[in-house]
């Protein structure tokens, strides 16, 4: 009897033991499959946060004071288009990242997103751009570019071409012998890739060809008009011969082409007047830029004359 209460006793503790045996496998892969929910957890973790920052080449086109130690930068990127960015602390006088933040700069940016404003987290300076900086005149055209650039494109909005276009143009204004083609060069072409490319080989009233003579030029009807409907449109201007052909080169040849050009003042006043005119009426507003310019050039005109005198 006792014999068999100890069989009957040994084999309920061997099932126990099975049992526990289990047990102990099922908490083992209980862990196994506890640590690898973290270890993915963490990844997800690791992409959010990837996903979360950005990293972009930028232009920068303008900046206003934003709270007592930031600025908010509007920027130009080619695959981003034009983004409202917040950089924290840069008007401070130990901010590390102040230098690389400046005004019409070629930078590379890593961007943190952000639930109204993305913010700037790293800044790298790629091109300075220092003659824009040093030279009031050539700084003034700077701010004529931002500013058109700004007034053509909407936010987030993509335009590679554009963008190589601006940056170009940046640099042509700091090296070029007559900025103000480069100028003249950058307002033709960035109405063309806006989708405003003045018309000047076809009559844009009765559609025939173009003959390289003196014509007029209308803003509200898109390009040159032929001399047959002088008077017929109100908003014409005349345009001389010679301004009518440089146009016409401006808009085909590459700016190495162009850059080789030497056009006389009353050429360059004329071309400035038509495309302006054009780019107002495409705009329904006046640029602020144009008129800070205007003030300078008077103001250059009046210390020559009284340096004559």
């Amino acid at each position: 009897m006792v014999g068999a209460r100890c069989r009957t006793q040994s084999a309920i503790d061997r099932r126990v033991a099975r049992i526990d045996g289990s047990r102990g496998e099922e908490s083992g892969q209980g862990r196994v499959c506890r640590s690898g929910e973290r270890e993915v957890a963490r990844a997800s973790g690791r992409m959010m946060e990837r996903e979360r920052l950005y990293r972009t080449e930028a232009l920068i086109l303008h900046r206003t004071e934003f709270g007592e130690a930031d600025r908010l930068l509007h920027v130009f990127t080619p695959h981003l288009g034009r983004l409202r960015l917040l950089a924290k602390g840069v008007r401070k006088v130990s901010s590390r990242k102040a230098g690389h933040v400046e005004l019409f700069t070629h930078v590379n940016l890593l961007v943190a997103r952000g639930s109204t404003l993305d913010i700037v987290s790293q800044a790298e300076v790629l091109e300075p751009f220092r003659q824009l900086h040093e030279d009031l005149e050539r700084a003034s055209m700077a701010y004529y570019v931002g500013e058109l650039v700004i007034r053509f494109t909407e936010e987030q909005d993509a335009n590679a071409p554009l963008f190589y276009l601006t940056r170009s143009t940046f640099e042509r204004l700091c090296t070029a012998r007559d900025p103000l083609l480069a100028l003249r060069f950058f307002e033709l072409h960035a109405l063309g890739l806006t989708g405003y490319r003045p018309q000047l080989y076809f009559c844009v009233a009765c559609q025939k060809r173009l003959e390289l003579v003196p014509s007029y030029f209308s803003p509200s009807m898109g390009g040159v008009l032929c001399p047959r409907h002088k008077g017929q449109v109100e908003s014409m201007a005349p345009l001389t011969l010679p301004a009518f052909k440089v146009l016409r080169y401006m808009q085909t040849e590459p700016w190495e082409q162009v850059a080789t050009l030497r056009l006389s003042a009353q050429i360059h006043l004329e071309l400035e007047s038509h495309l302006r005119d054009f780019i107002v009426h495409v705009l329904e507003r006046q640029l602020k830029s144009v008129e800070f310019i205007r003030r300078l050039r008077r103001e250059q005109w009046v210390n020559a004359f009284e340096h004559r005198s």
